[in-house]
């Protein structure tokens, strides 16, 4: 299995134009006509300059507004102006050929060297600080987002002076439908001696209805079910203060954190409300 990139690597070295190009007739049949996406807010991206882009998602694995989102980028933004996705390192030693693939329309895994190097080179990075427990939060949830007081991203935005544009959705979550997350529980049976598939701890271990398998435990691959899916760019959210000062100040950070989540926690809010 393989980790990813070997340490020096350029992040992003795989991503490939042309990879994109011939990928978009699919996103795009899967926007117009299986999600049938409503967008709006791409009139707030800023013209130029690098930005972190913040979202929060549901769906697994498959989380189709991701590619949805990055659909939109492309046929908006255009290829010239590269952004990058962070991804689990995991999912380079789980899904090695999935892992490619993503690599080569721009995903790059979460290493804080890899991050850091993107924003100084002057390109974006796309990040979803919920993680796994995000893309599989149960459906009771769907309204609520939850970055679990990661606030990495906050420092890499503070550190670099790059603002934070969010992004959020809401329909991606019928496209898999989770009733729990059982990971505490068999977290409990890995202790007592039970191990984890592939040797690796998955972090969350959903209990869901979706496609392929009907009823099925775990963090497996799905085939998103055709759910209409909402999509919106927010405004860009400019901090007062940047910098590594900025960066290391713990009370600072918790504060734009908090301003992050509740300008994102209204946003779905209204979205849920008017889709």
């Amino acid at each position: 299995m393989t980790e990813g990139p070997t340490p020096g690597h350029e992040p992003g070295a795989e991503r490939d134009p042309e990879v994109i190009q011939r990928l978009m007739p699919l996103w795009e049949w899967l926007y117009l006509h299986y999600f049938r996406v409503s967008t709006s807010g791409w009139e707030h991206i800023p013209g130029e300059g690098p930005l972190l882009l913040v979202g929060s998602h549901n769906g697994g694995l498959a989380s189709p507004d991701l590619p949805m989102l990055m659909f939109d980028w492309f046929r908006r933004i255009g290829l010239e102006r590269r952004v990058y996705g962070l991804a689990h390192p995991k999912v380079w030693q789980v899904f090695p050929q999935a892992a490619q693939l993503a690599a080569r329309t721009g995903a790059i895994p979460y290493f804080p060297r890899g991050a850091m190097a993107v924003l100084e080179r002057g390109d974006s990075l796309l990040v979803f600080p919920g993680g796994g427990q995000d893309a599989f939060r149960p459906h009771r949830l769907r309204q609520t987002i939850q970055f679990r007081e990661r606030t990495g991203f906050i420092r890499l935005a503070l550190w670099h002076g790059v603002p934070i544009v969010p992004l959020i959705s809401w329909g991606s979550h019928d496209t898999l439908i989770v009733l729990e997350d059982c990971y505490e529980p068999m977290q409990r049976w890995h202790q007592r001696g039970v191990p984890w598939l592939f040797g690796i701890d998955p972090e969350v271990f959903p209990l869901y209805l979706g496609l392929p398998w009907g009823l099925a435990v775990g963090p497996l691959p799905n085939l998103p079910l055709p759910a209409k899916i909402h999509t919106r760019v927010c405004r860009p959210i400019r901090f007062e203060r940047s910098g590594h000062a900025a960066s290391r100040d713990r009370t600072y950070v918790q504060a734009c954190y908090q301003r992050v989540v509740l300008e994102m926690q209204d946003q779905l809010d209204e979205l849920a409300r008017t889709s």
